[in-house]
């Protein structure tokens, strides 16, 4: 069996032939569709959102935000970001393509790197740090960085001065991605490895599990660790990540030709 961050990633493992698909009841109905393979090779343990950063001080309260605007001329030097490189910006952009399609999408990065407020560099926390300090007013970045910061004292009052803001609310909802198990395809112990997907998304390690790695359940009904509670109701984007999974090859090459590859 194998646990691995993001549905890239899986579907690496898919394009590899390196995952069987099973059958399992349990978790066709755990598992909302949106988070499976559909050939049953996977399925998601937890999700995340990647989300936007806004400043408290600088951006409305009662401001909306989407994916969309960020190449808006309003945002001009104002955004931050990690490198267009990392895996986290090439499935949002992929993502971005799903939607949207190649044409579309390809303008619109251009138009967000012409809002960039720096060079991308860092990780995302330091993209919140950037937004604290004054460097930018808007950051994009995953939630579960925003839990891993509240929860560490020295990194609090930076989490602090931002607010965390789902995108797309009016919409189609906020992109989401994925830790996720599959079994291999070489595997001894096929059924064991079954029963431990389908014990990772019972209800109590569902809580457990998701409350370690700052994620939200994936399982509906099962309570969210309160240091991500704050992040309240949200409308997620109901497209399979394995389909935004597909568009990865196109939205590196479009990172390329944008010259954000360095």
């Amino acid at each position: 069996m194998v646990i691995t961050a993001n549905a890239g990633r899986l579907a690496d493992l898919v394009d590899a032939d390196l995952l069987k698909g099973v059958t399992s009841e349990k978790l066709e109905a755990a598992v909302p569709a949106q988070y499976q393979d559909p050939q049953n090779r996977w399925f998601a343990i937890t999700k995340r959102g990647r989300v936007l950063y806004a400043s408290r001080d600088r951006i409305a309260a009662d401001k909306t935000l989407t994916y969309e605007a960020l190449a808006d001329a309003e945002w001009k030097g104002r955004i931050c970001t990690r490198p267009f490189t990392h895996s986290y910006m090439i499935d949002l952009i992929s993502s971005m393509i799903a939607n949207h399609g190649e044409a579309w999408t390809e303008t619109w990065l251009n138009g967000v790197k012409a809002n960039l407020a720096r060079k991308p560099q860092g990780n995302d926390r330091a993209q919140i740090k950037g937004v604290a300090q004054g460097e930018c007013d808007i950051a994009i970045g995953n939630t579960y960085y925003y839990g891993i910061m509240l929860s560490d004292p020295e990194q609090r009052p930076a989490a602090e001065a931002v607010r965390p803001v789902f995108p797309n609310q009016d919409g189609r909802g906020a992109h989401m991605n994925i830790t996720g198990a599959g079994v291999t395809k070489h595997a001894k112990h096929t059924a064991n490895g079954i029963k431990l997907i389908e014990f990772l998304t019972s209800p109590r390690a569902q809580e457990i599990y998701a409350a370690q790695n700052f994620e939200f359940p994936v399982v509906a009904g099962v309570a969210t660790a309160p240091v991500i509670a704050v992040f309240g109701e949200f409308k997620e984007d109901g497209i399979n990540v394995a389909d935004v999974a597909a568009q990865r090859r196109a939205a590196a090459q479009m990172v390329d030709r944008a010259g954000l590859s360095s």
